[in-house]
């Protein structure tokens, strides 16, 4: 393809409205154009991208024995009413009636219409298992669209569904997929951490998330480099740490002048932070103030109190200074668990064996000193602390990593959450009548094009894989006219025999050239000039790094190394 005709449409600026290097990126080398918020055009240079990434995952499923089908986007009110989402399912579903005032949505996901399909025809256990995909367009109608297409309104996602006999078959088919998303990843050369997930709005007993490791990443995440155990935060755990073979110390009142935070105390008193209750008041939107504990050198997850506190959707807000005066009788900065009436108390799981701890005395300039449970208070111990880097792994004792992650799949284990309640069931070999057993699996097709490239950028633009890049091949004629141009052609109706190339046939300086090509991120270029030309030769220059002069008759064999 020569570059005069193939319409790309490459930036000089940042967009205002870009943040993430991805998002960026994406909008500078001309692969999407915003046309609203959350709603993205791919251009011909990324839909190029989008198909090879759509492909691989395609191939992948297929080699499994999964089978590809198409499903309606537009999807009827009836169907969601039989499973109850119509009303779960919130905000993001996006409704409208047709000129009868018929309901429908904008599918967001599609586990109705597929069990649908799967109660239509599965009759018999011999028609199982079965493993249906499809790469199918999906809408959400985000609150806040953010980060180009990785939270987009509009979306091209790889959803599918597995159908079978019983729970042991059904865990199968879930691992299978999970060996999928692994092989996946690996070909689209993304850096995956798969941990344990809430089930969210989908449901289910079982969940993993597939996160590429990205510091543009919206989710935190938490693994184990040794044994590969791994979860999001708001799922995460450590090894408690062992029990305090201190001996309980009598409690003990003193004077703190104006030292408020951990940080302040621990200064005044000599102690280590981990030698601390780190107390907390958070406001619940009905009102009522729960407290919250940590030790000195932890922090609380938010989302972990929610999850505490059965609360979905919302999260806990700190409380102000007159609701934590009012709460604790005190200001403040010198909160503590000691004396606290009428007030839900939990305390992370870390507490539960610390012996002789520092909190506020719930007085002004005032804080406590041996601190123990039960003796001195009362608590529900639960998980709400942040997991920290160097923690240790509950499941082999090595230290945890901690890191920021896009999520760009996720599985889920349905049970019979859904076949239940649509009544999809099978007759079993002992003639009876049986629920059909579910999963669910989920990637994001656009999101990961914006995964890849967070992964392979550098300063000067996208670094693509070879397995994804738009062409394997850009020729760049250093003339635009002459030998170098003349023979450039040539080169490129060779190469593109047996090539994806694209051919910088424009009339614009070396430099225009090589700061698109850059940007662009192609693996492999052809420089052709006339010095290298007089001496029979031309550069071979690869994207990631290193260049070598290479004969004019040799640069098929050369390219065979960087292409395949």
């Amino acid at each position: 393809m020569k570059y005069s005709r193939m319409f790309i449409q490459t930036l000089k600026e940042v967009p205002s409205d870009a943040v993430t290097p991805s998002h960026i990126l994406m909008l500078r080398a001309g692969l999407v154009r915003k046309l609203a918020s959350g709603i993205y055009e791919w251009l011909p240079l990324g839909i190029r991208v989008l198909n090879k990434v759509a492909s691989i995952v395609r191939r992948i499923h297929d080699e499994a024995g999964c089978l590809e089908v198409l499903l309606p986007t537009l999807l009827p009110k009836s169907l969601w009413d039989e499973t109850g989402r119509w009303n779960e399912y919130g905000a993001e579903l996006m409704r409208m009636r047709d000129r009868q005032g018929r309901e429908f949505c904008l599918a967001p996901t599609h586990e109705e219409a597929i069990t649908d399909l799967a109660r239509t025809y599965v009759r018999s256990y011999k028609d199982l298992p079965l493993i249906f995909y499809q790469v199918q367009t999906k809408f959400r109608d985000e609150i806040r669209p953010r980060f180009g297409v990785m939270r987009a309104r509009e979306f091209i996602m790889k959803d599918a569904y597995s159908f079978d006999t019983d729970e042991k078959s059904a865990l199968a088919s879930y691992e299978k997929m999970f060996g999928i998303y692994k092989k996946i990843a690996s070909a689209l050369s993304i850096n995956t951490v798969a941990v344990r997930a809430k089930t969210g709005l989908i449901g289910g007993s079982r969940s993993h998330e597939f996160m590429a490791v990205s510091e543009e990443g919206e989710e935190e995440l938490v693994y184990c480099p040794v044994c590969g155990w791994g979860a999001n935060q708001e799922l995460a755990k450590s090894k408690l740490p062992p029990a305090s073979d201190e001996k309980e110390l009598p409690l003990k009142e003193v004077s703190t002048p104006g030292a408020r935070t951990v940080g302040e105390v621990s200064a005044f008193l000599k102690l280590p932070p981990s030698k601390f209750i780190k107390t907390l008041l958070y406001r619940k939107p009905d009102g009522e103030i729960v407290c919250a504990l940590v030790r000195g050198d932890d922090s609380v997850d938010v989302s972990k109190l929610a999850s505490v506190l059965g609360m979905e959707g919302e999260l806990p807000q700190l409380g102000d200074e007159g609701e934590i005066e009012k709460a604790t009788g005190g200001p403040l900065g010198f909160s503590g668990p000691v004396g606290l009436k009428g007030i839900r108390i939990y305390a992370d799981e870390t507490l539960k064996n610390c012996r002789n701890m520092t909190s506020g005395a719930n007085k002004k300039d005032y804080h406590l000193l041996n601190i123990n449970h039960p003796r001195d208070f009362n608590a529900e111990f639960v998980n709400i602390r942040k997991v920290k880097e160097g923690d240790i792994c509950v499941n082999c004792g090595a230290k945890l990593k901690v890191a920021r992650g896009i999520e760009i799949g996720h599985t889920f284990y349905l049970g019979t959450k859904y076949s239940a309640k649509m009544k999809a069931v099978y007759t079993a070999a002992d003639g009876k009548e049986k629920t059909i057993v579910m999963g669910c699996y989920g990637i994001g097709i656009s999101r990961v094009v914006a995964a890849i490239i967070s992964q392979h950028h550098d300063e000067n633009g996208i670094v693509w894989p070879k397995e994804v890049a738009p062409f394997e091949i850009e020729i760049i004629p250093t003339t635009n006219s002459g030998d170098a141009m003349k023979k450039a052609e040539e080169i490129y109706e060779a190469l593109s025999k047996k090539y994806e190339v694209l051919f910088d046939d424009r009339s614009v300086s070396a430099g225009v050239k090589f700061k698109d090509a850059d940007l662009i991120g192609i693996p492999a270029r052809v420089v052709i000039g006339p010095r290298g030309l007089k001496e029979g030769k031309c550069e071979i220059q690869r994207r990631a790094g290193g260049s070598e002069m290479l004969s004019l008759d040799k640069i098929s064999d050369s390219l065979v190394q960087l292409t395949r």
